[in-house]
């Protein structure tokens, strides 16, 4: 069971191994809501062409997430107001599982890099924190 949000620490998130088959034709990966990740998948984006910037700069109040770069590499940055931790994601079968309530900044984006995000829900605005100081009133501190 997922801790409340407000309580969520960058511990409570890390890479897990996406699980892949290999054959003759190349590999196939495979990522099933509920069974490799501890959530349904509600929708699926993606972020390409990624100019030299960064994205993310926001937390989500309950959404959990996996991040993968399908191709490339891009370094996420996790923050719960008290610790930061950053992973380097640059293998499709590899995957980030972030926890609701923690700050996030994605950056250092090589060359061609796609990164494909699975999320627990369809986009809520409301589900967003996007100021990083209510970000803390949000966690307590």
């Amino acid at each position: 069971m997922m801790k409340d949000s407000h309580q969520t620490t960058v511990n409570d998130c890390g890479v897990i191994d996406i699980r892949k088959y290999y054959d003759n034709r190349g590999y196939l990966s495979v990522i099933e809501g509920g069974v490799d990740i501890p959530f349904e998948i509600r929708r699926i984006y993606y972020l390409y062409m990624v100019p030299e910037t960064s994205r993310g700069a926001h937390a989500h109040k309950q959404l959990q997430q996996l991040m993968i770069a399908t191709s490339g590499s891009v370094h996420v940055t996790l923050d719960d107001g008290r610790q930061r931790k950053t992973f380097v994601l640059d293998k499709p079968w590899k995957g980030l599982l972030v926890a609701p309530g923690l700050w996030r900044d994605l950056d250092n984006f090589s060359g061609g890099t796609v990164c494909m995000v699975l999320a627990s829900e369809k986009y809520e605005a409301e589900d967003y924190i996007r100021d990083y100081q209510c970000f803390l009133s949000f966690k307590g501190l």
